[in-house]
């Protein structure tokens, strides 16, 4: 099955006005697939160059001449975390032609990527994020059953059967810990670093407190903190920060913490099937997480996500923010029966939003009441979702 991402007509909108775009994302989340098909659809010519194979390292011993004789060519560059010292070339090399699309750049987030990138290339790249795949790519929409219980990662989700997805998590989450991470610069020992992962899973869906992830792992808050930033640059995990209007109540202000991809999370909670999902002590986070996973995949980039928490105990799950105007609360009930709690009828009221929602699993799509519609997570991705204006 091939399954056709939908940042394609952006990725070729953004190659007709930049010189560079660089598509990144995690490790295996398809990036060398997608670039390979899109680069058959080109109406130029195009030269790949692979930095994690000896012969793509080769044929750049001297990247200044090998560059420019191919300058007639869409070049594109995979893995390009491997050569940092290539920016300050393509800088040069765009400033004596600036036409657009000239260069694609992929590889994993890292802070090489970033930070290089945008020192040497500012004004001159554009980024796109590849996620996991959601559930408005999907031939079958009705599959949000198997994409919360394998993931998005692509082969976790097309493998042949449950066994073989958990497999592939299991290499994964290992090739991670032992390869990958410590290659994008994060050094620290693979058995403190799996630690680290397994309990930023535990605290799945609930309040960040990095004082106590420190002292359960034997490290300083400020290492802990450093550890975590990285995974999120790395797009492993996501931090939910509260919505900060200027309310006059007292707003809880720490981060919540994601696993980012569901399969993973499953990995790390032994989970093998639907019904033990559900069953699980977790299964509300899990869905919470789900459905924050799959909104932020198909939102527009001028909405911004948050949680919002009082100390009065008014709580909503997510807040969609465009510019300081909340556009959607939403409160994402694991129920198809759902009913909102006084906390939750408060927080609507606290934070005036133009829509506010349930989501759940599968539940019909009516109003609750004149300001609250329920419906399924289909239906808000389908219906109801805050597109561009």
């Amino acid at each position: 099955m091939v399954i056709h991402r939908k940042i394609e007509h952006e990725f070729s909108e953004l190659l007709k006005d930049y010189p560079v775009v660089c598509l990144i994302g995690p490790r295996q989340v398809g990036k060398t697939f997608f670039i390979k098909t899109f680069r058959e659809k080109l109406k130029r010519q195009s030269l790949y160059l692979d930095l994690e194979l000896p012969t793509g390292l080769a044929r750049l011993s001297d990247p200044q001449f090998y560059l420019e004789q191919h300058s007639d060519q869409i070049i594109i560059i995979d893995e390009v975390q491997h050569r940092p010292d290539l920016f300050p070339l393509l800088r040069a090399m765009i400033d004596k032609d600036r036409r657009a699309g000239r260069f694609i750049l992929l590889g994993s987030a890292s802070r090489v990527i970033i930070q290089d990138t945008s020192e040497s290339l500012a004004g001159h790249i554009a980024f796109m994020e590849l996620k996991p795949f959601s559930l408005t790519e999907l031939p079958n929409i009705s599959s949000w059953q198997q994409l919360w219980l394998q993931g998005g990662f692509p082969l976790s989700f097309l493998a042949r059967n449950q066994e073989s997805s958990m497999t592939w998590r299991v290499n994964f989450v290992r090739s991670y810990i032992e390869r990958d991470l410590p290659l994008l610069g994060l050094q620290v020992s693979p058995v403190q670093l799996e630690r680290m992962w397994r309990m930023l899973s535990h605290l799945h869906g609930q309040m960040l407190n990095i004082s106590m992830v420190a002292e359960s792992l034997g490290i300083s808050s400020h290492t802990a903190k450093g550890y975590i930033d990285f995974m999120e640059n790395a797009f492993l995990i996501r931090r939910l920060y509260p919505f900060s209007a200027n309310l006059r109540k007292r707003l809880v202000k720490t981060p919540k913490i994601f696993i980012s991809d569901s399969g993973i999370l499953n990995y790390f909670h032994q989970i093998n099937s639907l019904d033990e999902l559900l069953s699980h002590p977790s299964a509300g986070h899990s869905w919470e997480g789900f459905v924050i996973q799959q909104i932020g995949a198909n939102i527009s980039k001028e909405i911004e996500l948050f949680y919002f928490r009082t100390h009065n105990r008014a709580e909503i799950d997510l807040v969609l923010m465009k510019g300081m105007k909340p556009v959607s609360a939403i409160e994402i009930k694991l129920s198809n029966s759902p009913k909102l709690t006084r906390g939750n009828t408060l927080a609507f009221e606290d934070i005036k939003a133009r829509s506010n929602y349930i989501i759940t699993p599968s539940s019909d799509d009516y109003l609750m009441n004149q300001n609250t519609r329920v419906c399924s997570l289909v239906d808000f991705l389908g219906k109801y979702i805050p597109s561009h204006p």
